[in-house]
């Protein structure tokens, strides 16, 4: 909807949105609702443009689902992703296209993109600002994962010099998985999930090559030490769970701070646009006194998880499965034999 369609009932916009976080989930939303003409004020604690640990392949979400949202055009520069190479331990032992193509862009860039979206369109976006996670009428919390202990690290660096035999790699290892994926000006980004091991003592970019060769995959780790990387791209976290997080009660939570799926299936940024896409409209009836508080943020609440419910629990069941040793050497055999149900695997997490 054009926002000159809405003008005529700006009158009747009595309650802003505030939204706890300017990640994917977060920006993408406060585009949208700018374009319903709702005041919308967007909280982020640090600065733009920063890295993240993020796989930066964005696949599963819809042409459709980015111009609800008002950004589809930031994508058209994007690398489309088509090959996908599993490896096992350095070892190609799977390779497929994907039916439609994949997205990759770097966070770097792209929040840098979103960030100006929302305020070409007239929302506030105050970086450097915390909010604590308190449930208040108008309040969206999208500020990523709650802090929990956990079992992962997630490990990020841009590489350049890097030769890759498809356009996503997925190096699959003992100890967790690292995925490879071209993003813009020639680099490609090298992001991994790990069991965290704390007798493991490396720094920086040294640290991704380290729990790669923990894992067995020596080759890729190798390769990464001899290739050029990107200053200050490297990023790291830890202390957090897969699947649902842990909800603060009656706070709506999008994003990260909702769900986290496991990074294999290249579904996470996607579910950031999707979630949003959910929440547009019941976030505009509320602004507009059309609906209650309580009553949108169920709505959005029930959207999301209907929408993500399917994929969370399939992902769920196939990352155990990739970290075990039989359910590694089950996924080899049969892509040997070229009987590895990849599409309809993808298809479930969707």
């Amino acid at each position: 909807m054009a926002r000159g369609e809405t003008c005529g009932s700006l009158h009747r916009l009595t309650h802003q949105i505030t939204i706890a976080g300017g990640g994917l989930a977060g920006l993408s939303l406060a585009a949208a609702l700018r374009l319903h003409d709702v005041h919308v004020m967007v909280l982020e604690a640090a600065d733009y443009p920063r890295h993240r640990v993020c796989g930066e392949f964005i696949s599963g979400v819809s042409e459709e689902t980015l111009s609800a949202l008002g950004i589809a055009n930031l994508f058209e520069d994007a690398h489309r992703h088509r090959s996908l190479g599993w490896y096992e331990s350095g070892r190609l032992i799977y390779h497929d296209e994907f039916k439609t193509p994949a997205l990759g862009i770097s966070r770097y860039l792209l929040d840098e993109r979103l960030w100006n979206r929302v305020k070409a369109l007239g929302g506030d976006v105050i970086t450097r600002s915390r909010v604590q996670p308190q449930p208040r009428d108008g309040l969206v919390w999208a500020a990523g994962r709650r802090p929990r202990n956990g079992q992962w690290i997630g490990l990020k660096a841009h590489m350049r010099g890097l030769t890759c035999s498809a356009d996503l790699e997925m190096h699959v290892g003992k100890n967790g998985y690292a995925g490879l994926a071209k993003v813009e000006d020639g680099w490609t980004n090298v992001c991994g999930l790990f069991r965290l091991d704390r007798s493991i003592k490396a720094d920086g970019v040294d640290l991704l090559s380290a729990y790669l060769d923990a894992g067995g995959n020596h080759v890729l780790a190798d390769k990464l030490r001899n290739c050029e990387w990107r200053a200050e791209s490297f990023s790291a976290v830890a202390g957090f769970e897969l699947g649902r997080q842990l909800p603060v009660p009656g706070l709506l939570t999008l994003g990260d701070a909702e769900s986290m799926i496991p990074p294999f299936t290249g579904n996470g940024m996607s579910m950031a646009f999707q979630a949003a896409e959910c929440a547009v409209g019941p976030l505009v009836a509320f602004s507009r006194g059309e609906q209650s508080w309580q009553d949108a943020a169920n709505f959005v609440r029930t959207s999301v998880r209907r929408r993500f419910r399917r994929r969370l629990a399939v992902a769920s069941a196939m990352h155990p499965i990739l970290l075990g040793t039989s359910g590694r050497s089950l996924l080899q055999s049969l892509a040997s034999a070229r009987l590895l149900p990849f599409q309809p695997m993808l298809s479930l997490i969707r």
